[in-house]
């Protein structure tokens, strides 16, 4: 007969240090049953229950440790570089360390514990609270990236971070303000000497302020660095009798050729999606449509666009 167990505290929540468990008297033996974790020693987090839910994503795990890890957090420290990034909501490649990366302020001395990177820091680095954690700001945050991120993906982060919300057909959460400006950026590299400077200074070149997705950064990106022209990015288009036709991803409006980066989709969206290519063909666009599949194959994308491209005239 298995035997229950003892609930613990509400007050402690899903994560809790050991210390606060113990002074609402939970005992040691139930801080070592099944249904808790110990990411960090002296913490424990609620184990996670995948019977109904999806396996995490990398981000997911990250924002989990990270408030795990809030428990030892002391006034001086923060977290920074992919942690930060991943509080923030920002978009990282799974080869990404899952470690809580720690920053603290000098001349305090950084934690050096299981599970943690930790860094010095100066005094300067702009901190914010964020889902109620101390976290370096957008700016600071892609600045520390040099460090682990290859440059496509600094150009997907740095374009998450700058994504200004316009207004227009459709468009969702319109006027919501940006988390970073491309200056901030800047300013942000050049305010003390950086690991993986020149990476993030190359890939501040690629930065724009209209891309909606990863996907679309590093397929933007692909296209422009092997010779290609610079689409513009998530336009509305309309027909010649002012009728909507789509709003896209990546479009050279000149040609009438568009990029258009096609998640997995189903049911209703994908009968959608399917009479939105049609339209935009039948009003004589010529559209590739980038998979899964065909973005792991860069240098057969790459030819797709380019010959669209020389079909409506270009000539690069």
């Amino acid at each position: 007969m298995t035997r229950s167990l003892t609930p613990l505290p509400t007050a402690l929540g899903t994560h809790f240090s050991v210390a606060a468990a113990a002074d609402r008297g939970v005992k040691q033996g139930r801080l070592r049953a099944a249904d808790l974790e110990t990411p960090f020693y002296g913490v424990r987090m609620l184990a996670r229950d995948v019977s109904d839910d999806d396996e995490p994503g990398l981000e997911e795990i990250m924002r989990r440790h990270a408030h795990a890890y809030a428990p030892r957090m002391r006034e001086v420290d923060f977290l920074s570089h992919c942690t930060a990034a991943a509080v923030h909501g920002a978009p990282l490649p799974f080869v990404t360390d899952p470690r809580v990366h720690v920053s603290t302020v000098r001349p305090a001395r950084a934690p050096r514990t299981r599970g943690v990177i930790g860094h010095s820091a100066s005094p300067t680095v702009p901190v914010v609270v964020v889902s109620g954690l101390r976290v370096s700001d957008p700016a600071a945050t892609w600045a520390t990236l040099g460090e682990s991120l290859d440059v496509p993906w600094l150009v997907a982060v740095g374009d998450y971070f700058c994504r200004i919300w316009r207004d227009g057909y459709g468009r969702p959460n319109a006027g919501r303000q940006s988390l970073a400006t491309p200056l901030q950026l800047a300013d942000a590299v050049n305010s003390c000497r950086r690991v993986g400077a020149a990476k993030l200074r190359k890939a501040l070149h690629f930065v724009r302020c209209d891309s909606w997705s990863p996907r679309e950064s590093l397929t933007r990106h692909l296209l422009v660095t092997n010779g290609l022209p610079e689409p513009v990015l998530n336009n509305d288009f309309f027909d010649e009798n002012g009728g909507h036709l789509a709003c896209l991803d990546m479009a050279y409006p000149k040609y009438k050729v568009a990029v258009e980066y096609q998640g997995r989709v189903h049911g209703v969206q994908y009968s959608r999606d399917i009479e939105r290519i049609e339209r935009l063909r039948a009003d004589g666009w010529i559209i590739v449509q980038v998979s899964s599949e065909l973005f792991n194959e860069p240098g057969v994308l790459i030819r797709r666009v380019h010959d669209a491209l020389c079909a409506r005239g270009w000539r690069g």
